[in-house]
């Protein structure tokens, strides 16, 4: 399979495993890759997913040959491609992504929805929709000028033109950057850590940070009917009572 999924205690690692072809993604690897998703959000005990490439490479974005091949549904919506953009877009608990190489495409695209970002200095990323005829996706034409600024979005969405990590970690797109080689250290160190910390506090942070609604009169209150239901919490009994026992809080079901 092109796709491997190891489950790691409370993490599950994605690696696109098609160095060959410089981890171009089949509809099957789509497929693979939402399955996974649709798996780890329904498993209590997975906390944090990671996404990454094997080779040096995250991927080249889609194997053209591949979907030129593939019958097309009758709803582009039902493409296995626009399942796991549905799935990683409404993820509930973490997923962190770690860039080395290339990331062209969805390779780029994908990360608009991850929560963490670790990049190579080698990364390098491109969006060369409109150049094959075609449009941005992963709702990246509304993302990433909401990031960027709408200028910036058009001269890797129209003029295609790619940019290197220095500039993705400049933009906020990558959360840090590595030397080449040490993504995936650091990408377990993060998982390991998101992983200790209480998953349902996790999941509601993420929430509130991926929510545009309303302004901040709303989201303070939101917010503060949210911290009065956490501090009733038995995560929170314990993250207390670990903090005046002076030992390591166990948020393990």
């Amino acid at each position: 399979m092109d796709i491997i999924v190891t489950r790691n205690g409370p993490v599950m690692e994605l690696r696109i495993d098609r160095p060959g072809k410089k981890n171009a993604i089949t509809v099957a690897m789509y497929s693979a890759l939402a399955d996974a998703l649709d798996e780890a959000a329904g498993d209590p005990a997975i906390r944090v997913v990671t996404i990454a490439g094997n080779g040096g490479i995250f991927t080249a974005g889609n194997d053209l040959k591949d979907f030129q091949q593939q019958e097309r549904p009758a709803e582009a919506s039902d493409m296995p491609v626009f399942r796991f953009l549905r799935a990683i877009a409404g993820f509930p608990k973490i997923v962190i992504a770690g860039v080395e190489g290339l990331a062209v495409g969805i390779g780029t695209t994908m990360l608009l929805h991850c929560d963490l970002v670790v990049a190579a200095t080698n990364a390098r990323f491109s969006l060369p929709f409109v150049d094959l005829a075609l449009v941005p996706e992963a709702a990246s034409s509304l993302l990433l000028p909401r990031l960027i600024g709408r200028q910036r979005a058009a001269k890797h969405l129209i003029l295609a033109e790619p940019f290197d990590a220095e500039t993705a970690f400049a933009y906020g797109l990558v959360t840090e950057l590595v030397a080449e080689g040490e993504v995936d250290a650091r990408l377990a160190e993060m998982a390991a850590r998101i992983a200790a910390k209480p998953p349902e506090a996790i999941r509601i942070t993420k929430r509130l940070l991926g929510s545009c609604e309303g302004g901040t009169a709303e989201r303070m209150a939101e917010e503060g009917a949210l911290f009065g239901e956490r501090l009733r919490s038995a995560e929170a009994a314990e993250a207390f009572a670990a903090f005046f026992e002076k030992r390591p809080p166990d948020f393990r079901a």
